[in-house]
C-alpha cells in the first residue's frame, strides 16, 4: 500500500468530501477516487458509503483508519525528529515579548513550531518594559516578538506575526473618554506619556521637537519603568498614551478608557534576532512564523 494512498484515506477520513479533500492535499479530486479505489481493491471491501449528499466512513473503514492513524502520525512525527536532527533544529529556544499579551495572540505560531519540530523546547519570558531589546542583547533570549520598525544593523527583522490597530489610553473622566474616535493631532492636547526607551518611529517627527503631523508640538511626559506604572499614571489623569489595540482587552480597568485612532498607523509586532547569533533554531521558528518551508 502507497504511503500516498494512506494520506488521502486518511484525510478523506476526517474531511468526508473528495472536493475538501483534494484541496487540502492539493491534488485533483480524480487522484483521490483513484488512490480510494485502489485501497478498496486491495482489501476487498468498500471503505466509504458515497451518495450524493453525503460521504461515510464503512464499519470497515472505521477499523481501518483506528488502526493505521497512530502508527502513521507516529512515522510522521520520526521522520520530523530526524529532520530536524540532520538540520541542527533541536534544543531550547528563548523568546522575549515586549508585550506580554504576545504570547497568547500568537499561540498558533508557537504551536506550529512546537508541532513541526517536537524535538524543541520553546521557552518564553517578558522583556524589560523600559528596555525590550535587553534580553535579546544579553544573550538571555534568541528571539525576541517587538514593536516594529525596529533599525539597527546588528538586529535582523524577521516577519511580522502580527497586525493591529492603535488605540489612545486616556483616564476615563478624560474628555476623549467619550469620543468614538481620536486622530493623532490629539497627541498634541495633554503629556504623551512612554516607557523610557525611545518611542516607535511612525509617530515621531525626528528630528525634535516632536510634533503632531500638521506640527503641532507634543508635550513629552514622564517615562515610566514598567507597564503597571504606565498604566497607573493615566488613571491617575498625569497624562495619554497610545498603545496597540490588544491593551484594551487585556488590561481593562474602570480608571482608564481605550478611545480607537482614525487615522493612525497600525501597530506590527514582528521577529528581532541577532545577527550574529543566527541559529538553525531561529531560522525555524521564522520560517514557522512566516508561513514557509522549514529551513534546509
Amino acid at each position: 500500500m502507497e504511503r500516498r494512498d494512506i494520506e488521502v484515506f486518511l484525510a478523506l477520513a476526517e474531511e468526508l468530501h473528495f472536493g475538501r479533500t483534494a484541496e487540502r492535499l492539493r491534488v485533483s479530486q480524480a487522484r483521490v477516487s483513484q488512490s480510494i479505489k485502489a485501497m478498496e481493491r486491495r482489501i476487498g471491501a468498500p471503505l466509504f458509503d458515497r451518495t450524493s449528499r453525503r460521504v461515510a466512513l464503512t464499519p470497515i473503514g472505521r477499523r481501518l483508519e483506528s488502526d493505521i492513524r497512530p502508527a502513521y502520525e507516529q512515522l510522521l512525527a520520526g521522520v520530523e525528529r530526524a529532520i530536524a536532527a540532520g538540520r541542527g533544529v533541536e534544543g531550547t529556544l528563548r523568546i522575549a515579548f515586549e508585550a506580554p499579551a504576545m504570547a497568547h495572540l500568537i499561540s498558533g505560531v508557537l504551536s506550529a513550531f512546537r508541532s513541526r519540530h517536537p524535538g524543541c523546547e520553546v521557552d518564553v519570558r517578558e522583556a524589560p518594559f523600559d528596555d525590550p531589546l535587553a534580553t535579546l542583547r544579553s544573550g538571555e533570549a534568541d528571539l525576541a516578538v517587538v514593536l516594529l520598525p525596529v533599525a539597527d544593523p546588528d538586529l535582523t527583522t524577521g516577519p511580522v506575526v502580527r497586525t493591529e490597530p492603535m488605540v489612545l489610553a486616556v483616564a476615563s473622566g478624560h474628555p476623549f473618554a467619550r469620543r468614538e474616535f481620536v486622530t493623532l493631532e490629539d497627541l498634541g492636547r495633554d503629556a504623551v506619556l512612554r516607557a523610557a526607551h525611545p518611542p516607535p518611529a511612525y509617530w515621531r517627527e525626528p528630528p525634535e521637537p516632536w510634533t503632531t503631523p500638521a506640527g503641532k508640538p507634543i508635550t513629552r511626559g514622564r517615562t515610566c519603568r514598567t507597564f503597571q506604572e504606565l498604566l497607573l499614571l493615566i488613571g491617575a489623569g498625569e497624562g495619554i498614551c497610545p498603545l496597540a489595540a490588544h491593551a484594551a482587552e487585556y488590561f481593562a480597568r474602570p480608571g482608564i478608557a481605550f478611545v480607537p485612532f482614525r487615522d493612525a498607523p497600525q501597530a506590527q509586532w514582528g521577529l528581532l534576532w541577532r545577527s550574529a547569533a543566527e541559529t538553525a533554531l531561529v531560522k525555524a521558528f521564522a520560517a514557522t512564523a512566516g508561513g514557509g518551508p522549514a529551513p534546509r
